[in-house]
């Protein structure tokens, strides 16, 4: 297991789900996990509440994204304390946004409301931790295979997270001199308590049957590459996109 002991690590939208699973893990390692929630407090205080009891240090900071300030009270909760580790994996769940968001039914308002959360809060919050990340530090963004697969209904949230990984790949060759790794990681289908359409025994066999390795997702697959992307075992891996998808999509199987 990576050691991570002394080190502070920032989770954004922590509070549940793939990123209450990646705090977690992170912990687990020996980090102190600045968990980020938006409105979930009770969330927030279950997955500190989860990270304490099993050893572990964390605490809770509030941000809603998208919103003028967030960034600042982001880093107002850090409280100047230096930082290793930052996973941006809060974006945008506008449902409408994700899954009925095609060029023909698309509001402005939908569009920046995915551009703030997914792309413009994620790049502004790197601008501000620069002074407090440390030389050898972590950048791990969350992509989405969207980017590699055409999903007409997905158009703002791919392009979201196509910026995502263009931001990954610069800001790697950016920072690379304070040695500074930035990598992405693409989960597939997930089973969180947040992602209620897998739920459906329909929707799991579908997404099972074009996945190579014949299953849907579990918080655990993500939470575990980021962990190996935050270690030094992955010291000489920056400007990647990291697939952990379990194969979903490749083409037909067999």
């Amino acid at each position: 297991m990576p050691n991570l002991t002394g080190k502070t690590a920032l989770v954004t939208g922590a509070s549940r789900g793939m990123g209450r699973a990646i705090a977690q893990r992170l912990a687990a390692d020996g980090a102190r996990v600045a968990v980020h929630y938006a409105t979930s407090v009770d969330a927030a205080k279950e997955t500190v509440s989860a990270i304490e009891r099993s050893g572990g240090s964390a605490f809770p900071i509030q941000a809603e994204f998208g919103v003028p300030g967030d960034v600042d009270a982001l880093v107002t909760g850090l409280g100047g304390q230096p930082l290793d580790i930052l996973v941006n994996n809060a974006a945008c769940g506008n449902l409408d946004t994700l899954f009925a968001g095609s060029i023909d039914r698309l509001t402005p308002r939908q569009f920046d409301e995915v551009f703030a959360i997914n792309v413009k809060t994620p790049f502004f919050l790197v601008q501000a931790v620069l002074p407090l990340l440390r030389d050898g530090g972590r950048v791990i963004n969350i992509s989405s295979p969207s980017t590699r697969i055409a999903m007409s209904t997905q158009i703002a949230y791919a392009m979201s997270k196509g910026a995502v990984e263009v931001m990954t790949r610069t800001l790697a060759n950016t920072l690379g001199a304070r040695g500074i790794t930035v990598n992405a990681v693409v989960p597939g289908a997930t089973d969180t308590n947040v992602n209620d359409a897998l739920h459906a025994p329909e929707t799991r066999a579908a997404i099972t049957s074009i996945t190579a390795l014949g299953r849907i997702g579990r918080p655990a697959d993500i939470a575990d590459a980021v962990a190996f992307l935050a270690s030094d075992d992955a010291r000489w891996i920056t400007a990647n996109v990291l697939d952990a998808t379990g194969g979903m999509f490749l083409g037909p199987l067999g």
